[in-house]
């Protein structure tokens, strides 16, 4: 991790992703800690974990914004361009293995890209 101080707050946000494969979005961990934490801090250590290679984040259905754990990135750089899967039915968002290649895009260079799939997940298509 770059500069981020390991606060409290760092290390039970950072704690609720390493126990769960799935992304959480930031409305839920507000939720979730806000008798703890107030929501700013919350925010502002979720992007400061992201400025820091730490987790990635994605807009989800409707325009809510979700993070997941970074594999093999770091301050510098970025390495997540995959989609992601967020369930109709029980709501669940996480990042598919799957790899995407964008087009080349003439005078044009890609910095960011997000592809966000939904439907239903093997839990509920069962």
């Amino acid at each position: 991790m770059g500069v981020i101080r390991k606060t409290k707050t760092v290390e039970v946000l950072l704690n609720e992703f390493n126990k769960r494969a799935v992304a959480i979005s930031a409305k839920n961990l507000i939720k979730q800690f806000q008798t703890s934490f107030n929501k700013t801090t919350i925010y502002r250590v979720l992007d400061k974990l992201e400025e820091d290679g730490v987790l990635h984040s994605f807009l989800g259905k409707d325009g809510l914004k979700w993070y997941a754990k970074c594999k093999g990135c770091s301050a510098s750089e970025h390495n997540d361009l995959h989609p992601h899967f967020q369930c109709l039915n029980c709501g669940k968002v996480d990042c598919l293995s799957e790899s995407v290649k964008l087009p080349e895009i003439p005078n044009r260079k890609i910095k960011v890209s997000q592809l966000l799939i939904q439907g239903t997940c093997d839990t509920c298509y069962l």
